[in-house]
């Protein structure tokens, strides 16, 4: 008796200790449970052993048979025994202690009835712990009359200490498994980001490796968009099948669901059973065969962005970790977004700042409004990425004018630059007018009004308008036109605001060169009537008294005077004389102030008298046809009468060069000499006055007197008709 127990001892603890080594071995669990339930019925002497693992839902899974050889067939790894009755599986979960049965035909429930149909008589079953937690139970069974020893339960504990610390173990090294390898993931993924790689290689690559380290089948990542949807910008799927939905594609929030409870809480959800589910999301879900699925929130600065959502299509709740291991890819993600969001922003600020920069060089050196209009529209559009910018004029009548236009694919708009349109109704030019502040429009709103009209054929979806005022009075509008779904970002508006400035120091700048024009013009006009005027009041006054005078002189002489007094005739002939003198002085003062030649001939035989006339050689050029008007032939004769003197008192000069021709709907005169240069333009009032009258009549005059390289003088005048010539900044022409 002694040595029968001593030797079940020693076998009992041999076989113990091979299934110690195995453990220690770190041989894999599915191992270690053949082993375990082999040794258990070889050591018991029992007819059948097996290990059994409990799901969450109480039902068990068979992980480990044996049968005596030539006994009962083993029960097949992998039935599952559902809860319920009175029989061991249902005892063990309920206590959490050792159970036994000593007759079957006793016992109820699904796990009894499987142990009937197998001709099983009694069982004992100790429950395995795994880190204080049920994991499962093993157990012991006989087909024979007689119970199962009293110290069975006894016997099991040693067992299933041994199970319990294989499962850990392997538990262990497959979370340490799994920690390594999802660091690994998070350093593949902060690598991308770290590159600044684009967002959708950054979504796409986290799509998959969330995958791959949470062995789960379906990743999804979501942006949440205004009006309530979400658009896929990440996939990933375990298999090569077709997926029910594609990236790009949007759906609508609501229902119940991980995506839509993220959005709802900002805080990571999970559905264990998509059966309980609703909402858009839910269905797609379905078609994937989600049994399960945990959504996790995106964050960028403190603003909910989108989700990311991991799928199971197994019965298994996805682990109770899933949300915690989740943050560190959404953290990557957020921060991708975050350095794409940086650098967007200031590759945009750069080019709004050049973009600013080039209107405000047009506007510094005068450019003609028109040209600013068209310039600001089409910086404006490409700086905020629009499809649609436009300008427009506010008039009287409660009409506006378009007078700038910009399209992002360069076709032409339906209306065009010039075309006037009513106010009214709900739109954004309207709103501003209204109210002088900027607006915003949602085209799904429906708004209302010719210009809201003309808006839709454009396609705009949304848009944006910003008041010009100049000089405290709203001028006009800026609107800048989106056809994309999405709104016009939040920062459009202040955005907008450097450029209408502009807008509106190139109008105020153009009213006041315009208003100061039209000024010189009238002082022009003015000095030129006063010296016909003079010259009238020369040639039918003084100077007609002066030759009636002179006349009645030499008569008083012939008549009065008695022969023989020649002293006297001598001395009244010369005072004829000087009358006469100062007749042909007076003429020639009248002649100077308006050039006889050009108001009887034109520009060419005055310019050919002045050439005549000079002291030194004039070679001279002029293609012009007919009359020109009277302001241009007096502007552009007194330009060569002044270069002309100018040369022959300073330049030392020993020939000029005068040209003078037509074209292009301008007048263009030159004068050049070989002289010594060096000549100071501001030097004298001369050419300062000649500027004046010039500019006044919209054209420029540009001088260039390099020292020893002569000088040179030329001037643009616009003929009636034509626009103005641009810039000149300090008499320097751009």
């Amino acid at each position: 008796m002694g040595t029968g127990l001593s030797e079940r001892i020693a076998e009992e603890q041999a076989a113990l200790r091979r299934l110690a080594v195995l453990v220690a071995g770190g041989a894999p669990p599915e191992a270690v449970f053949v082993a375990v339930t082999a040794e258990l019925g070889r050591v018991l002497s029992a007819d059948l052993t097996a290990l059994n693992r409990y799901d969450p839902g109480g039902s068990a899974m068979v992980v480990g048979t044996w049968a005596k050889p030539g006994g009962v067939v083993p029960i097949p790894v992998g039935l599952r025994l559902e809860r319920g009755g009175w029989n061991l599986h249902t005892l063990i979960l309920r206590t959490g202690r050792p159970a036994r049965i000593d007759d079957y035909a006793d016992g109820s429930g699904p796990a009894a009835d499987t142990a009937r149909d197998l001709g099983l008589r009694s069982a004992v079953g100790a429950p395995i712990n795994v880190e204080g937690r049920l994991w499962g139970y093993m157990s012991a069974m006989s087909t024979r009359e007689e119970l199962l020893p009293a110290d069975t339960e006894a016997r099991l504990a040693g067992f299933t200490e041994l199970v319990g610390t294989a499962i850990a173990n392997a538990q262990a090294r497959v979370e340490l498994r799994g920690f390594a390898e999802e660091q690994a993931a998070l350093h593949r993924v902060a690598s991308l980001v770290a590159r600044a790689v684009e967002p959708q290689e950054v979504f796409t690559a986290v799509a998959a490796e969330i995958g791959r380290v949470l062995s789960a089948e379906c990743i999804g990542i979501n942006r949440y968009d205004a009006g309530g949807m979400i658009t896929v910008v990440g996939l990933w799927s375990s298999s090569d099948a077709p997926v029910p939905i594609s990236l790009g594609d949007r759906l609508s929030l609501g229902g119940r669901n991980a995506t839509t409870l993220v959005f709802q809480t900002g805080r990571p959800a999970r559905v264990d059973d998509y059966g309980d589910g609703s909402g858009p999301a839910t269905d797609v879900g379905r078609k994937w065969g989600f049994r399960s699925a945990v959504g996790a929130p995106i964050s960028v600065e403190g603003r909910l962005w989108g989700n990311v959502t991991v799928g199971s299509i197994r019965e298994r709740s996805l682990p109770a970790d899933t949300e915690h291991r989740l943050a560190g890819f959404t953290e990557l993600v957020a921060t991708a977004i975050a350095n794409t969001q940086v650098r967007v922003e200031l590759r945009g600020y750069a080019d709004e700042q050049a973009a600013l920069r080039r209107v405000a060089t047009l506007v510094a050196r005068a450019a003609p409004p028109n040209e600013v209009f068209a310039a600001v529209t089409a910086e404006v559009g490409r700086a905020l990425c629009a499809d649609f910018t436009t300008m427009s004029r506010y008039g009287a009548g409660g009409m506006i004018t378009i007078v700038g236009q910009w399209t992002s694919t360069g076709v032409a708009a339906p209306v065009s630059v010039g075309t006037q349109l009513s106010l009214g109704g709900h739109n954004a030019t309207t709103l501003v007018f209204q109210t002088r502040r900027p607006a915003r429009i949602d085209y799904s709103a429906d708004p209302s009004g010719p210009i809201a009209d003309a808006a839709r054929e454009w396609g705009y979806s949304s848009a944006v308008g910003v008041p010009i005022d100049v000089e405290g009075r709203l001028w006009g509008v800026v609107t800048v036109g989106s056809t994309r779904e999405r709104s016009l970002p939040a920062d459009t508006e202040t955005r907008l605001a450097g450029f209408t400035q502009l807008v509106a120091t190139a109008i105020a700048n153009a009213q006041a060169q315009a208003a100061l024009t039209a000024s010189r013009a009238r002082i022009v006009a003015a000095a030129d009537s006063t010296r016909r005027r003079i010259e009238r009041d020369l040639h039918d006054g003084a100077q007609q008294r002066l030759v009636s005078l002179t006349m009645h002189l030499q008569t008083t002489v012939r008549d009065a005077v008695p022969p023989g007094a020649e002293g006297l005739t001598a001395l009244l002939n010369g005072v004829a004389a000087d009358l006469v003198g100062v007749v042909d002085e007076l003429r020639e003062l009248a002649r100077g102030l308006h050039p006889a030649a050009l108001a009887e001939g034109g520009l060419r035989p005055a310019l050919k008298t002045l050439a005549r006339r000079s002291a030194v050689p004039v070679r001279l050029e002029v293609d012009v046809d007919g009359r020109l008007p009277e302001p241009i032939e007096l502007a552009a004769y007194y330009v060569v009468t002044e270069a002309l003197t100018n040369t022959v008192k300073h330049a030392h000069a020993t020939a000029i060069d005068v040209a003078a021709a037509t074209g292009e709907g301008v007048l263009r005169v030159r004068v050049r000499d070989d002289g010594r240069g060096g000549a100071d333009p501001t030097g004298g009032s001369g050419l300062v006055g000649l500027s004046d009258r010039v500019e006044a009549l919209g054209g420029r005059l540009t001088f260039d007197s390099p020292p020893g390289g002569g000088t040179a003088l030329k001037v643009v005048l616009p003929l009636p008709g034509s626009d103005p010539p641009t810039g000149t900044v300090s008499g320097k022409e751009l």
